[in-house]
């Protein structure tokens, strides 16, 4: 049985480089997943050209049917998955002029809650020994939270239902206009919270595997560092080639 790999966000950036390294290294189907459909087969068509054969997939990790037609998809191709790459994420720039409860609910909804969404659903795809990366950053330093909050975020205790209701309470605090008295005064406050609960995720996921003795699952944030995309800009030090480098799955 061929084994099966999965990339969200996989059109550009870093999604693509990370697309075309598993294409290199890893034995077994590599599916790139974009919510444009348009965008997503020009992504494959690039990489074909580079001698990479990935396959494509339509995915909007902001929308449970989206999700569910892919993991129904996955089910009948597959039966199976063993490597799931969460790098689907938006940032709000400077330059940007939405509204802050705006750039939250749609930073949230993706970053995190799809994120949250997509593994809850592909979970019962996952094969022993499987993979899931979640990509972070290192905009969601705790230093930037009070210490309160940076104790809830670490704490070995929190709960999936109790990091959801903290990034739920998050959103509802901005659209009251409290947020800043509440702990979160920061600058591009949506990005750096939804990376924040991207990386507690990871840990109470990994927490909840290891109550399964035959999940045999691991789990891990990775933070790519500022590097050359749409959302890093052209002026960052570090190109996605180099930030994909030596990464292996194992």
């Amino acid at each position: 049985m061929s084994r099966v790999a999965v990339v969200t966000g996989g059109n550009k950036g870093i999604g693509l480089a990370i697309v075309k390294g598993l294409c290199e290294q890893f034995d077994g189907t590599v599916y790139l997943t974009a919510r444009d459909e348009g965008r997503g087969q020009e992504a494959v068509k690039e990489l074909n050209e580079q001698g990479c054969q990935p396959r494509f997939h339509q995915l909007d990790v902001s929308s449970l049917d989206s999700i569910h037609r892919f993991k129904q998809y996955l089910e009948q191709e597959h039966q199976g998955l063993d490597v799931l790459v969460n790098n689907a994420g938006v940032m709000y720039g400077h330059s940007k002029t939405a509204p802050l409860v705006e750039q939250v609910d749609v930073t949230m909804e993706i970053n995190f809650f799809g994120t949250l969404n997509l593994t809850k659903v592909l979970s019962p795809l996952l094969r022993p020994h499987a993979r899931i990366v979640n990509v972070s950053g290192g905009m969601g330093d705790l230093s930037h939270v009070t210490p309160e909050l940076r104790q809830t975020f670490r704490s070995e205790q929190l709960t999936k239902e109790e990091l959801v209701q903290m990034m739920e309470q998050f959103v509802s605090d901005v659209k009251s206009g409290v947020h800043e008295e509440k702990g979160w005064k920061m600058e591009t406050v949506a990005y750096r919270v939804s990376k924040m609960g991207v990386t507690a995720l990871s840990m109470v996921q990994q927490r909840q595997f290891d109550a399964d003795p035959g999940a045999d699952v691991v789990v891990n944030a990775v933070c790519p560092g500022w590097s050359r995309t749409d959302m890093g800009g052209a002026s960052a030090g570090r190109s996605v080639e180099k930030v994909c480098l030596g990464t292996h799955l194992s």
